[in-house]
């Protein structure tokens, strides 16, 4: 069992884990050079390795900013401030307003009503049906992944509501395969060639390597002050369910997720 590093979701293995958080975003991301992590303790040695450390973690209860995350965490359980973001149902505070909103949209309080198009498995948000889709994970629809989605996605938003307007043409379709020359004996792991990170078996490298890690960044946050790019729709889901840009609202996004993956009307958020 593999718990996700951001949520409180658990997984079969950690690779499940892994895939779940390359998903949907939920990796811990550093401030200053923006590489990213699978859990916050690997961020943290990172930041100390690189001196990668500043007033960047602010308090939303007084706005005193702390240099990294376990700062500010234990200070708002010392002043309490996690008592002004309270779930009154569940009895429990979390500590920002964002991990409130988080909670209160989870399948805990709202059940798995976000039904899959094709084969009516129930899921708790729009990422999460998404990302069954992306990943072709479909019983019903087995020929769906990122790229047929995308595809279909940019047939209908020629206003490029959230898909990007690129000026050459993108790897969508495009498969990598890697062999066993990618082997790296000094290290003892295959390697990929592009991140040089480290795999214990070759299955492992390739699905990274077909997996959205090293496509180009396709969408695009509709919200004109945000314009946060992504390499795949689940993730741009859970960025406007995060609702941290104000571009939509979470309930807006759960409306649209049927009509965008199965509809054969323009993109939109009405």
């Amino acid at each position: 069992m593999a718990e996700c590093g951001t949520c409180d979701r658990w997984f079969g293995s950690k690779h499940a884990a892994r895939q779940h958080m390359k998903a949907v975003g939920h990796t811990w991301k550093c401030d200053f050079c923006d590489l990213a992590y699978y859990y916050q303790h690997h961020l943290e040695d990172h930041q100390y390795e690189e001196d990668h450390y500043g007033p960047r973690y602010e308090c939303e209860g007084c706005y005193v900013s702390y240099n990294n995350y376990p700062q500010l965490k234990r200070h708002m359980y010392e002043e309490e401030h996690w008592r002004d973001n309270w779930c009154t149902a569940c009895q429990k505070g979390f500590e920002s307003e964002g991990h409130l909103r988080a909670h209160r949209n989870s399948k805990i309080h709202r059940g798995t009503d976000i039904s899959c198009p094709f084969c009516k498995r129930g899921f708790a948000t729009a990422t999460g049906v998404t990302h069954h889709l992306e990943t072709g994970s479909c019983p019903k629809a087995p020929s769906l992944n990122r790229d047929t989605i995308l595809a279909e996605i940019r047939r209908r938003d020629p206003n490029h509501v959230i898909t990007k307007k690129l000026l050459t043409n993108d790897d969508s379709g495009s498969s990598i395969r890697a062999t066993f020359a990618s082997y790296n004996h000094n290290r003892g792991c295959y390697e990929c060639y592009l991140c040089h990170k480290g795999f214990g078996d070759l299955v492992g490298l390739n699905q990274h390597l077909n997996s959205p890690a090293h496509r180009s960044q396709v969408y695009h946050c509709p919200g004109r002050a945000c314009r946060k790019e992504f390499r795949a729709l689940a993730p741009l889901f859970n960025h406007l369910e995060s609702e941290t840009c104000g571009t939509v609202r979470f309930d807006a996004v759960q409306r649209n997720v049927g009509g965008i993956l199965s509809g054969q009307r323009r993109i939109g958020f009405a």
